[in-house]
This record gives C-alpha cells, sequence and structure tokens, in this order.
C-alpha cells in the first residue's frame, strides 16, 4: 500500500490555497464515516507519481498526518484548465463493511499462448475497466484475464472472471463482454473500373501506322472520311478547228 505525507491546514480560502499551491502543495480533504472532515495539503511531486498510475483512483492509500495514519481512496481529481497540474483531491475515509463502487481496470495476460491471437486474430478490448461494488477491506487492484487456449471467435465474460468474495458488478441481470478474439481483417484492393481496363487494350493516338497504311496528318487526320471534299475535275480543252 502506497504511503503519502500530509499536513494539517486551517483555512480552505481561495487565497490560502493558492499560496500553498505555489509553495508546491496540493491542497486535499479526507471525508467520510462518523469522523469530521480534515482539511490537509500533501507534496505535489509525490501526488502526481502516484496520479499517473493507471490505478490510482482504485488504489487504497495510507496518509500520515503526524502521528496519525489513515487508510482513504482517492475520489476525484481537479486539474488546472491551462496546466493541467491537480489542484485538489477529495480522499474517503475507510470504514469497514461499507461497500463503495469503483471502476476497477482489466489486466489480460498470456495473450502468447492464445491460438487465435497465433493465427492473426484480435483482441477487441471491450471494456477496459468494469465498476463493481466492493467492500472496503477487499478492493481488488485489477481483474485478470487468462487469454491462455482462446481461439478465433471466442468471447470473455465477466462470468469468467474470479472476483473476490462479496465483489459484484454494478451491471447485474446479464452476463457482459470483456473482450473478443476477433477474425483478422482483410483490406482488399478496389478493383480497376472496366473502362480503365479497356483502354488499355485499344490502341493509343500516338500507335505507328501498319504496313501499307499512312499516317493522316494535318486537317486530314481530324475529318471523317465523309467530310472530305474531292478536288475538283479540271474540263477538257475545246477542240481546235
Amino acid at each position: 500500500m502506497s504511503s503519502l505525507d500530509a499536513n494539517q491546514r486551517n483555512n480552505n480560502t481561495k487565497g490560502s490555497n493558492n499560496i500553498l499551491r505555489k509553495q508546491g502543495l496540493v491542497p486535499c480533504i479526507v471525508y467520510g464515516g462518523k469522523e469530521e472532515n480534515e482539511l490537509i495539503s500533501i507534496s505535489k511531486k509525490h501526488l502526481k507519481s502516484l496520479i499517473d498510475r493507471e490505478n490510482f483512483l482504485s488504489n487504497v492509500l495510507k496518509i500520515k498526518i503526524k502521528d496519525k495514519e489513515i487508510d482513504v481512496l482517492p475520489r476525484e481529481i481537479s486539474f488546472d484548465v491551462v496546466t493541467d497540474e491537480p489542484i485538489h483531491v477529495d480522499f474517503l475515509r475507510m470504514v469497514a463493511g461499507r461497500k463503495i463502487a469503483l471502476e476497477i481496470p482489466v489486466k489480460f495476460i498470456n495473450q502468447e499462448k492464445s491460438p487465435g491471437l497465433k493465427r492473426g486474430g484480435v483482441l477487441n478490448i471491450v471494456r477496459r475497466k468494469v465498476e463493481l461494488k466492493c467492500p472496503t477491506e477487499s478492493i481488488p487492484k485489477e481483474l485478470i484475464v487468462d487469454l491462455d487456449s482462446l481461439d478465433i471467435g471466442s468471447s470473455i465474460k465477466i462470468s469468467a472472471i474470479n472476483l473476490p468474495e462479496n465483489v459484484t458488478p454494478t451491471i447485474t441481470g446479464r452476463d457482459f463482454v470483456i473482450a473478443t478474439v476477433a477474425a483478422p481483417t482483410i483490406v482488399k484492393e478496389p478493383e480497376k473500373p472496366a473502362e480503365e481496363t479497356a483502354e488499355g487494350t485499344e490502341g493509343s493516338e500516338g500507335e505507328a501506322p501498319k504496313d501499307g497504311e499512312q499516317a493522316a496528318s494535318g486537317d486530314d487526320a481530324k475529318k471523317p472520311e465523309g467530310d472530305k471534299k474531292e478536288a475538283p475535275k479540271k474540263e477538257a480543252a475545246p477542240e481546235k478547228k
């Protein structure tokens, strides 16, 4: 379990929070249970290293405040719209016996042992996270999907995943799909139009004339045969008497 050192803060005004942020700290709050809410601040550098992890919002942390330790779960992070830096975090205090809804990441293993993937199949992931109702004392870090021996056309449903005791999906009434092993997609090149194919077989304008033929030139080359005019015949000279 990861731990964070925190300092108590007395003020929750905009001005006091901005001063903390300039000092490299992030204002936070711990709430839940019968105890009162606690205002704290945490090192932004340390906090960012944990936020970068994929399962930060489903991972129970231990916060140390002086001589006291509190088990908490991150519930909401606020980010600066310009810098994308964390500017506030809400932590839920863990209370034994309480159930909470969390999105748990899905991890796929043994891809190299899947006959379907070996033959060119594609792993189609439908859900990368699954929302579960979990007791605070048994929150899974991730859900494991074993792809060993799965062939093309196989589907992995939530019923195939071993969930901890008393952990149930928030979606009830159906056995929903987590992922499938799909057939490979084959991209076919478009066929050439028949006109283009026909043009390639016909003679082009620049084709050399065959033996015994003369190449047309000038205006005669452009006119159809019916439009060509014959030269006028010369009249015979009258006989001299």
